[in-house]
């Protein structure tokens, strides 16, 4: 079947099959950096933007996205490397496998609050699992990244 989806301001034509979960179709079509992680929704590495929230891609039939407007980090991508330029300074930058899914939830993050507490921004982050560090890092870089007005 085919579906419509409008991926980082591009609309696009998708033929799926009915029970193909977005990550599969995404990773098809050479959206790499949405990533392969647990397939159960814990780790959060196959975030992408769906209407500008954050949604595990692994368990989102990509029919249900029929219609709708996807991001992934590419096309973020000077939101991400600012974001980046954080964690870098920070020292909050390991292996790099949750960074595009970080860097998406973040981006999310920003467009609707701002100016989150410390606490709206740990649980903004509750889905997104770095296994390389101890998050203080990253947490210093997310603020200093809201308040970025360059």
């Amino acid at each position: 079947m085919k579906i419509k989806l409008n991926v980082n301001q591009k609309e696009k034509v998708f033929e799926v099959e009915p029970n193909e979960y977005l990550l599969d179709v995404l990773r098809r079509t050479h959206y790499t950096s949405v990533r392969r992680g647990c397939d159960n929704t814990g780790c959060g590495v196959c975030t992408v933007l769906l209407d500008n929230k954050p949604v595990p891609s692994c368990s989102l039939l990509a029919v249900k996205a029929d219609g709708h407007e996807i991001i992934t980090v590419e096309g973020i991508q000077e939101e991400a490397d600012k974001l980046g330029r954080h964690f870098g300074d920070e020292g909050a930058d390991q292996c790099g496998f949750c960074n595009p899914s970080m860097a998406l939830t973040v981006y999310s993050l920003k467009l609707e609050n701002p100016k989150a507490t410390d606490e709206e921004i740990n649980q903004y982050l509750v889905g997104n699992l770095c296994r390389c560090t101890g998050y203080v890092a990253q947490h210093d870089a997310i603020k200093k990244y809201l308040g970025d007005q360059s």
